[in-house]
């Protein structure tokens, strides 16, 4: 059996966990936990399981016979994993400044009052969805970390890639990042194709909602935005500083809904490649999740470009929040709903999830995004190596019939 090989130079690819029976039993209690367990600490050391659980070589090579999982199926779940925590180290800096403060299972979450006013002005249980957002990824990556060992796997680990400095502002904390929040360059054409009866699987294209460039999503400052302070409600008043952390709360509602729907993407069209019922399972378990997560944060970032909170203007990077209830049905902010659109050649329209095909949601694709998107500036060639490869041993699964 081929099982998935670390790279040997631990300083650019991570290296292998300590997999002895008494970590394997102290980790795995951080697992089980549904609201409780995975600080951003902990993030790459949480994903084993007991020693008992982990299949020999033969017993899973055994299992694929029997229609366990194949060699694709492992890639497809490898890259996931990896996708999963990326989207948990992110979503724990945004819990750190802006998710809900006072949570036992959560101590650091919601450091910066400030941010925390100014995403309530976006909707007041901003903190309490953003603390369970990250909550439900590091879930994800737990287990599927956790299956991938019980089935003779190794997990995947990108802890020492823990490279990039973390935001000095109140919130950011001492620890290193695997993602880059400080300035962004958010898509969000994904709200104007969710509009739209057209289809990018089509050859359909999309602008942009709202420009976002060279943006930060997270507060960067202390003096520009003092941790203090409260935003206006239920709009910010003239200042700069009311503006220029409105504008980033802004930004980051424009962001959450950006990172769920590529994994709602990505998971409906790496499910296609999957060849055993248990992987299809898990795949489409957490795909819906993800679909569930950008419902949300759609409806969240159309409160940014509405009364009372339209015409915000960053101060510093200029971007401009314009009321898009202005204009046409096409940009309408209650209409979260995906539109019917051109899905199966010959057949009528369907509301579907679209895109769902490898060059524009695989795996591949969606490292591309998140590299334009920013997320990985300051990162290693290492990284990108590492990342890149997951990547195209997921697009290259195929789903194995008979």
């Amino acid at each position: 059996m081929t099982v998935y090989k670390e790279p040997a130079d631990a300083g650019t690819n991570p290296a292998a966990p300590d997999t002895s029976d008494e970590n394997l039993q102290r980790t795995w209690n951080k697992v089980v936990g549904r609201r409780a367990f995975l600080q951003r600490a902990g993030l790459a050391s949480a994903v084993v399981i007991p020693a008992a659980g982990i299949a020999a070589s033969s017993a899973t090579a055994a299992g694929r016979r029997d229609g366990g999982p194949t060699e694709g199926d492992f890639a497809i779940l490898r890259f996931l994993c990896a996708a999963e925590i990326i989207e948990s180290d992110l979503w724990s800096q945004y819990a750190a400044f802006g998710g809900q403060a006072g949570s036992p299972e959560r101590p650091n979450d919601g450091a910066n009052g400030f941010y925390v006013s100014a995403l309530q002005n976006l909707d007041g249980d901003m903190p309490q969805y953003i603390s369970d957002n990250t909550d439900d990824e590091e879930s994800h990556q737990a287990f599927i970390n956790a299956y991938l060992m019980s089935k003779g796997q190794r997990p995947v680990d990108l802890s020492p890639f823990l490279t990039l400095a973390p935001s000095p502002a109140t919130g950011g904390g001492s620890q290193k990042t695997l993602t880059n929040l400080q300035s962004l360059n958010v898509d969000t054409s994904y709200y104007l194709r969710y509009r739209a009866e057209t289809n990018p699987d089509f050859g359909a294209t999309f602008g942009q909602a709202v420009t976002i460039k060279n943006q930060p999503v997270i507060p960067v400052s202390d003096t520009e935005t003092p941790p203090g302070h409260t935003v206006d409600s239920p709009a910010p008043d003239k200042s700069f500083a009311q503006q220029r952390i409105q504008a980033i709360a802004n930004s980051a509602g424009f962001h959450f809904a950006m990172i769920e729907q590529g994994g709602s993407s990505l998971y409906t069209t790496l499910s296609f490649k999957v060849t055993s019922l248990e992987v299809l399972r898990i795949v489409v378990a957490i795909g819906g999740v993800e679909t569930n997560h950008f419902s949300l944060w759609h409806d969240k970032a159309g409160n940014a470009v509405s009364d009372p909170l339209a015409g915000v203007i960053d101060p510093v990077t200029k971007t401009m929040f314009p009321n898009l209830n202005t204009g046409s049905e096409a940009t309408q902010t209650n209409l979260i709903l995906p539109e019917p659109c051109e899905f199966i050649p010959g057949l009528p329209p369907c509301s579907v999830v679209r895109p769902t095909i490898d060059p524009l949601a695989g795996a591949q694709a969606a490292v591309k995004g998140l590299t334009a998107d920013g997320l990985f500036n300051g990162q290693s060639d290492g990284f990108f190596d590492f990342i890149t490869r997951l990547a195209r041993e997921a697009d290259a699964a195929e789903r194995e019939v008979g």
